[in-house]
């Protein structure tokens, strides 16, 4: 256990401390009259003590205490604290960040830092210190400067420096510049900037030619700007870290929360496990939705009137869980679809989120085993089906963009695929169905499974019990009126028990997202997929050629 305020952790482990002492004793081979001595200690603090007030000690008791004295503390519990500690994991936790400020008078700064003299240095003027560091000078750098010439190409420097490093994850306005001043105080300024030698931190706008002081900036700015200081100080101190983020980059624009979780994806996280929380959709990483967990406060209600609260639970089903929780991954994936609508030069629509996540998984074990994939140009965009091609091409016109579609096809669906063609809405070869892919009257993506891998993916996405698990064989007897997979696990759900989950399209393709290993085996079914996959990729792919 480490409380937030403590630097060094505390331990509570339980131990047997006649154990310990016996094993000591015995390690250290003392003889019955030796053992006598030393009486009956409880713990080790008993048995030093014990073996501190004889009058003349043995060579093994003399050795004995040496062992003692030589372990953490003297005695077992620092020992086994000792061991915890190494083994235990650095922490760092931010709920507040300090927040740096835009001034520093630098003529009291050292007395003031060995309390010579009032107030103590503050959080904020801490970080202004970090800041300089960072820059590449220090207090003591700029005030032993004897010239103006040197004092100004050391706060050029650092200005430069600084600059360099916040412009790499600061996209919003690459015209601005950190500069450091340092100059004598003015009389009317406020107290304690009205004396002594000051050190000002200003942001200058080089479109607009203007500067503003530091403090004055907006307050997203300041926070990100204090954090990659306050960070670069703590990596100083080296080793691997946890850190642990509450609610970061509140503060920042939409796409400067992007650039914070770039940040940590390049800065962060090859060096350290970073978890951090946040009610903000933009710090959702929808690229890495595996590593995505839900917190919620769960409250059931087993009777009309009567709630019972479970307290805070924890969830990887990320998914599923009640609206108000989801919304923020709702509000990422959404903004993440959005922006794959105007950015995607090359966007191939899809029937909806599950497509994805089949054709990204089918497309990664074909990589894995050397063949071709889908070709990285393509952005996927859940459309809906066919009814909602022709809306969507619409929202894309003028965007310049190159697009295709890929639908499920069945045989009533066959009017308003002529329909797409004859209003060329689409060009022949750009509108693809399952269907005419792999050669059939009527399919979905699920089609291009085998019966045996499908079977086998729903009995683990939908953990089926034993008697009810589905074969290749229960499958395909399930409705006999169709050729579709899809329409026969539909029809073998309604039969089974209340208990068991309502089949959905979306839940096997997460599933199989999230264990790719079952694309990796040899298995008949397997490879019978993966070679309908191929053919598939590969007609997508041709479009692009």
């Amino acid at each position: 256990m480490r409380r937030y305020g403590d630097s060094e952790p505390q331990f509570e482990t339980p131990i047997d401390y006649p154990a310990a002492v016996e094993f000591l004793i015995d390690d250290a081979r003392l003889t019955a009259p030796e053992r006598k001595q030393v009486g009956s200690p409880k713990n080790s603090d008993e048995l030093r003590k014990a073996l501190e007030a004889l009058a003349e000690r043995t060579e093994k008791q003399t050795r004995l205490l040496e062992k003692l004295n030589a372990l953490p503390g003297k005695n077992v519990r620092g020992a086994v604290d000792a061991i915890l500690k190494k083994k235990l994991p650095r922490f760092m936790y931010f709920s507040h960040y300090d927040r740096m400020v835009g001034q520093i008078r630098l003529d009291t700064f050292a007395p003031r830092k060995q309390g010579q003299l009032q107030p103590p240095i503050s959080a904020g003027e801490q970080v202004f210190i970090d800041f300089l560091e960072y820059a590449g000078t220090s207090v003591e750098e700029i005030t032993s400067a004897t010239t103006y010439e040197s004092l100004n190409a050391r706060c050029e420097s650092a200005s430069t420096r600084i600059t360099e490093q916040l412009l790499e994850y600061w996209t919003q306005n690459p015209n601005i510049e950190v500069e450091v001043r340092v100059t004598k105080a003015e009389p009317q300024d406020p107290a304690p900037f009205n004396e002594g030698v000051i050190a000002r931190a200003r942001v200058k706008n080089n479109l607009h030619k203007a500067s503003l002081p530091f403090s004055e900036r907006s307050a997203g700015f300041i926070w990100f700007f204090s954090f990659l200081v306050k960070f670069a100080q703590v990596q100083k101190q080296g080793g691997k870290l946890i850190l642990l983020l509450d609610e970061p980059g509140l503060t920042l624009h939409g796409k400067a929360q992007a650039d914070l979780l770039r940040y940590f994806a390049e800065k962060l996280a090859p060096e350290h496990q970073v978890i951090f929380t946040t009610h903000s959709p933009f710090m959702v990483p929808p690229d890495d939705l595996p590593g995505v967990r839900i917190v919620e406060d769960r409250i059931t209600a087993p009777k009309p009137g009567q709630w019972v609260a479970e307290g805070t639970k924890v969830r990887d089903d990320t998914l599923v869980t009640d609206r108000d929780t989801l919304f923020p991954l709702q509000g990422a994936l959404g903004y993440e679809i959005t922006q794959t609508l105007f950015v995607g030069k090359h966007t191939l629509l899809v029937e909806g989120p599950g497509d994805i996540l089949y054709t990204e998984a089918w497309s990664s074990a074909l990589k894995r085993r050397g063949k071709s994939s889908l070709d990285r140009r393509w952005t996927m965009c859940p459309a809906g089906g066919i009814d909602r091609i022709q809306p969507f091409v619409a929202l894309f016109a003028g965007q310049k963009l190159n697009i295709a579609a890929l639908s499920d096809f069945a045989k009533g669906d066959q009017r308003k695929l002529e329909t797409i063609r004859k209003n060329r809405i689409l060009e022949t070869n750009r509108l693809l169905t399952f269907a005419s892919v792999l050669g059939v009257d009527e399919a979905d993506i699920e089609d291009v499974f085998t019966p045996g891998l499908y079977a086998s993916i729903l009995n683990q996405a939908f953990n089926l019990p034993a008697v009810h698990q589905l074969t290749d064989q229960k499958l395909i007897d399930a409705d006999p009126n169709t050729t579709r997979l899809v329409k026969k696990a539909e029809a073998y759900f309604r039969t089974l028990p209340p208990e068991i989950p309502e089949f959905d399209h979306f839940t096997p393709a997460e599933w199989l997202f999230r264990n790719p290993a079952a694309l990796d085996v040899d298995a008949p079914e397997v490879v019978g997929t993966l070679e309908r996959a191929a053919k598939l990729i590969t007609a997508l792919n041709t479009i692009l050629t």
